[in-house]
């Protein structure tokens, strides 16, 4: 599971450079194509687990940290991964670049969060700094077949993943009286 992230973040960077650095320009017909395999790859072992299907789910990371008192805290992240769990999906969550920043005063990758959610590597993305995570959700979600905890509409991106549009797609949640609820209705035409 591990080669398949590497290479997907390593083309995803040549991207970056391609798009970013003057003179860099011709990288990204290496890049770009190596970066749509290596995704393709990355979902595809994700969505593969022997004798079962699972039914995923992607947290927004860094919309959930803040659904208790708005304030970041990666336990309510913790809570809800785990309350997902015990209804039998199957969780990944995405952050934002910025996340460890806003919890711990200091940048934390991929393997940080997964210790510390105790959830395994091949589920869990900080997305590179200055990217957006939106798109990384959405595609991870349509690509896996998944729902999305988030209190996000994503109206910026509805044109290019119109799921989002569809009732139940998106799951929102957050805390009542200090107990966590989530809008569990079906996603409709799914």
């Amino acid at each position: 599971m591990v080669a398949p992230a590497v290479l997907f973040f390593t083309s995803f960077a040549g991207v970056v450079a391609a798009l970013a650095l003057p003179g860099w320009s011709d990288l990204l017909m290496i890049a770009g194509p190596a970066a749509l395999a290596s995704l393709y790859l990355l979902l595809r072992a994700l969505s593969q687990r022997p004798g079962t299907t699972p039914n995923w789910v992607i947290l927004d990371g860094s919309n959930v940290m803040y659904w208790r008192n708005e304030t970041p805290d990666l336990e309510t992240v913790r809570v809800v991964l785990a309350h997902v769990a015990n209804l039998g999906m199957t969780p990944g969550v995405v952050f934002d670049a910025n996340a460890g920043y806003l919890l711990f005063g200091r940048h934390q990758n991929d393997r940080a969060f997964s210790e510390r959610l105790a959830l395994p590597l091949d589920r869990v993305l900080v997305v590179p700094k200055g990217t957006p995570a939106d798109p990384f959700i959405l595609t991870a979600a349509h690509d896996l077949g998944a729902r999305i905890v988030t209190n996000d509409r994503y109206r910026d991106w509805a044109g290019d993943f119109p799921d989002v549009k569809t009732p139940g797609y998106l799951i929102k949640g957050g805390y009542r009286a200090g107990r966590l609820w989530l809008d569990l209705a079906p996603a409709q035409g799914r």
